[in-house]
């Protein structure tokens, strides 16, 4: 799990192995991550994009831009929440990542709401 806050947004992420989805034997791990954005703090706010850093456990980078999320752009009002899921497909059994969406206030100026890293693991692999 991670949580960050930033200028009154709270993210916080839980991640899973999706071992229906996963072919250890062909090097494709497949996990899911859920969002929870809350504006915690007294405007709306837009959220316009994100950035992804992803990193596999053979220390393969990936980043990721892009205009909203799962094809949206949603207005988090103050004390509302905006939750959504994705998937990320790793070559390895484990990995992490972080990032930020982009968000912009009622007043048109733009901040980054940072994410900390999160991991994805297979859960037999934990000690």
């Amino acid at each position: 799990m991670s949580e960050t806050k930033t200028d009154g947004i709270r993210i916080v992420v839980n991640s899973e192995y999706i071992p229906d989805r996963s072919n250890p034997t062909k090097n494709r791990f497949f996990y899911a991550y859920h969002i929870t954005i809350h504006n915690e703090g007294s405007e709306p706010a837009k959220l316009l994009g994100r950035y992804w850093h992803i990193t596999d456990g053979n220390n393969h980078i990936e980043e990721v831009r892009g205009p909203g999320v799962v094809g949206q752009q949603p207005i988090i009002q103050p004390n509302k929440i905006f939750k959504y899921s994705s998937f990320c497909p790793l070559r390895t059994p484990f990995g992490v990542m972080h990032g930020y969406f982009q968000m912009e206030n009622s007043n048109g100026d733009q901040f980054n709401a940072l994410i900390s890293p999160f991991r994805f693991i297979i859960p037999e692999y934990l000690n």
